[in-house]
Parts: structure tokens; C-alpha cells; sequence
């Protein structure tokens, strides 16, 4: 049986959404973060040494990494997808084939690297410290952010509305892999840019996303995709 160890308020959340999306049957653990510190809790080391998510076990396999457990999901079960579900890998050496491949790395070898750095450096003022470090703090992650994290993510923000101003989906006109690997990304942009709103293909390409069933069936099974609090 195929098991998804889900880490909430997490990436693992793209899994989820493909698996809807294909029917495969799966068992769901969710794991709750650390009230305090919101790491991943312990337990998760007994499944993958890293301790991280999202991890999938299939038998006796163990694979972790959202690029990998797609690829993997995709070559296992992508043949049960159907009308705009049947290329989620689209044919080798076709354009759709390379935009696909580019796309599921950009999402974290480009774009999560700024995203967890606005994350956590607009975390650290809020953190307890003693009060008159606490200026000191929030200059310096205002200054950080404001000269290095704001603008790649604005660069970020412009190449991927670029790229959806010629795109219906990541890869082209039918939806991809490259589309469950783009979805947190995509999330978090928004979120932790405050771009919401401002850029009309984008914005789009998230409604379309959040309103497929199958997306929806994954945030009700996994909970909500980022942190609201």
C-alpha cells in the first residue's frame, strides 16, 4: 500500500493533490509540527533519516524529495490519467518535455531558496530576545530583505508571469508534473510577497489551480497548504 507521510502545512502537499488527481489509493499519516518551533517532529525519522517530508513508502521503497516522488508517481501510476491528465510526463525531446523538466527544478533549486529565506528572516524579529536586541534584529533582516530576498523574488515573480502570459499550464497547454511542483511555490509567493492581486497571470493560474477537485479533496484530507497563523 502506498503511504504518504505528511507533514502539515507542508510541500508534501503536492503529493497529495497528484494522487487525487490520478485516483491512486493511498493511506495518509499527518504529522503535526512542533508548537514552538514548528519543525517536524521527531517520528518522522523513524521513516526516512532526514526526518523530513514529504516522504512516500510503496512496499518496501522509501523515496523522498517532491521531484523525485513525482517523477516516481508519475512513472508508476501516470497511465491511469486520462483526457488533460494523460502527459503528465509529456514525450521526450518535445518542447512540453523540457519545459516540464525546467519547471520542476526551478520550483525549489530557484525559487523555494528565496521563499524560506523570507520566511525565516521575517520570523526572527518576532522571536523572543532580549528587548534591546530586538531593534537591532529587525534592522538588519529589514536591510537583508529589502536588498537581497525582495528583489529576486520580484524577478521571480516577473519571469513566472511572463512565462504564464504564453502558458495555460507550466509546461503548456495541458497540465504536467511540473505543475504539482510549481503549486507550494506558487502558494508561498503569493503569500510571502504580498503579490496578491498584482499579477493577473498568476493569479489566475492560482485559481485555477485551487479550483480543481482534486486540489480540494488534498487540502481537505492534508489541511491547509501554508501557515495562516
Amino acid at each position: 500500500m502506498l503511504t504518504v507521510h505528511h507533514l502539515e502545512t507542508s510541500r508534501s502537499q503536492r503529493i497529495l493533490w497528484l494522487l487525487e488527481e490520478l485516483g491512486v489509493p493511498y493511506e495518509l499519516k499527518v504529522y503535526r509540527r512542533d508548537k514552538l518551533t514548528r519543525l517536524a517532529p521527531p517520528e518522522l525519522k523513524a521513516i526516512h533519516p532526514l526526518g523530513k517530508s514529504p516522504v512516500v513508502t510503496d512496499g518496501g521503497a522509501v523515496i523522498a524529495e517532491s521531484a523525485v516522488i513525482i517523477e516516481y508517481l508519475v512513472e508508476k501510476y501516470g497511465h491511469l490519467g486520462t483526457g488533460e491528465l494523460a502527459q503528465l510526463a509529456p514525450p521526450a525531446g518535445t518542447p512540453a518535455y523540457w519545459q516540464a523538466r525546467y519547471w520542476m527544478h526551478y520550483a525549489e533549486g530557484s525559487l523555494m531558496n528565496w521563499l524560506v529565506m523570507k520566511l525565516v528572516f521575517s520570523a526572527i524579529p518576532q522571536r523572543p530576545m532580549p528587548f534591546f536586541v530586538k531593534p537591532i534584529a529587525r534592522s538588519l533582516c529589514d536591510k537583508v530583505q529589502s536588498t537581497l530576498i525582495d528583489p529576486n523574488l520580484q524577478n521571480s515573480l516577473n519571469f513566472i508571469e511572463a512565462h504564464l502570459a504564453q502558458h495555460t499550464w507550466f509546461a503548456g497547454n495541458n497540465i504536467s508534473m511540473a505543475d504539482f511542483q510549481m503549486s507550494f511555490g506558487i502558494e508561498a509567493l503569493l503569500a510571502r510577497s504580498g503579490a496578491g492581486g498584482k499579477y493577473l497571470q498568476i493569479d489566475a493560474y492560482h485559481r485555477r489551480m485551487r479550483a480543481r477537485p482534486a486540489y480540494q479533496r488534498a487540502e481537505s484530507k492534508g489541511g491547509p497548504t501554508l501557515m495562516t497563523d
